[in-house]
């Protein structure tokens, strides 16, 4: 009997070591594809869907970012989904845009991994039929994608390779980057660390206003919380995953210097109490059946606050975009104002001297 269950430990500690070992080759997935071994392709499961013909682009462009038990760009859970549907229905002149998958340089899902797909596919189904042990191999393979999006050897590698696939999926949607409409980045629970990374890059490349808005976001300190326009930090006050930023240095108090506190300091970070929700789940931020004091669902609650963001968004860029329009027509009236300013140039007497010979026109 011993002897079997030392076998049996054996086993399980090979699995184990098995499993780590696999899921730290993660940020060399990442290497492979910046070195181009994996080609330029972007996967995407969903045909375009892009806004009719002749139809103008929309006012602001809203990326979802799921939390870690995704494994495809197609939302899976049903609270996210009716959260998805609250929002777009909430904000119509906005695009919602949920079909990214924001733990792959290439959009590529889970179930769709060389190799590796079959393993992947069984954890998902496992976790759709409520088997939470083997389904976490879903969630550990995202989890290190998120410390790889973290770290500043990788992390930029990887933000790049997502800011791409944003782009991309953004153009697919109808987004036109002559319009320069605000793009706004939803990144719930440990994507967070992702919307935050590739933002720095988005805001590079598009040349417009970029926003993060943090679901109850895990993420480390970021030179991207210096460069786009805000980010906004929606946390409840019974989620316990929260009190995990502690483990990201970057973010303690007496690190002046670091970016976290130095946006802080400039006012580009703002935080949102969501009231009594917890990380995910039954009572969670996405949840239709919890209710706050004055009776609202939590998940209204969610859509309420986010849709206020894009409302103030919308109302920045429109103020700005106005300023700068009579900023020129000013210019330009200064300008005409100096031309008529000038004085008129002296008629040509009719009694002067013929020019030289030597210089006269032939």
């Amino acid at each position: 009997m011993a002897g079997i269950l030392a076998d049996l430990l054996l086993i399980l500690a090979l699995l184990v070591v098995a499993i780590f070992t696999w899921l730290t080759l993660a940020p060399f997935q990442t290497l492979g594809w910046w070195a181009g071994w994996f080609g330029d392709r972007i996967y995407w499961e969903s045909p375009p869907d892009g806004p009719p013909s002749g139809e103008a682009p929309r006012n602001a462009y809203v990326v979802f970012f799921s939390g870690v038990g995704r494994a495809t760009g197609e939302p899976l859970s049903y609270r996210e989904l009716d959260f998805l549907q609250r929002l777009a229905a909430a904000n119509p002149d906005a695009t919602v845009i949920d079909d990214i998958f924001p733990y792959a340089v290439n959009n590529l899902s889970l179930t769709q991994q060389p190799w590796v797909s079959r393993i992947y596919r069984l954890s998902l189904s496992s976790k759709k039929r409520g088997v939470p042990l083997v389904g976490m191999l879903i969630n550990l393979h995202n989890i290190i994608q998120i410390l790889t999006a973290a770290d500043r050897r990788y992390g930029p590698l990887f933000n790049q390779g997502v800011a791409e696939v944003i782009v991309n999926g953004l153009i697919r949607h109808g987004y036109s980057p002559e319009a320069n409409a605000p793009i706004l980045i939803i990144g719930y629970s440990g994507a967070g660390q992702v919307a935050v990374g590739s933002s720095l890059y988005l805001k590079e490349w598009t040349k417009a206003p970029v926003y993060v808005i943090s679901l109850a976001g895990v993420f480390a300190s970021d030179p991207a919380m210096l460069r786009i326009d805000h980010l906004y930090h929606l946390v409840g006050s019974k989620d316990n995953v929260e009190p995990w930023w502690f483990m990201a240095p970057g973010r303690w108090p007496f690190f002046a210097t670091s970016e976290w506190n130095r946006a802080l300091r400039q006012g580009r970070i703002t935080r949102i109490n969501m009231g009594p929700m917890r990380h995910s789940g039954a009572g969670g931020y996405l949840d239709a059946k919890s209710l706050l004091p004055d009776g609202v669902q939590f998940v209204d609650h969610t859509v309420t606050v986010v849709s206020e963001i894009i409302d103030v968004v919308q109302a920045q860029e429109n103020a700005v975009q106005t300023a700068h329009a009579a900023r020129l027509a000013a210019t330009a009236q200064a300008a005409g104002d100096e031309l008529a300013a000038l004085p008129a140039p002296a008629p040509v007497s009719a009694n002067a001297e013929a020019l030289p010979a030597e210089v006269q026109q032939p």
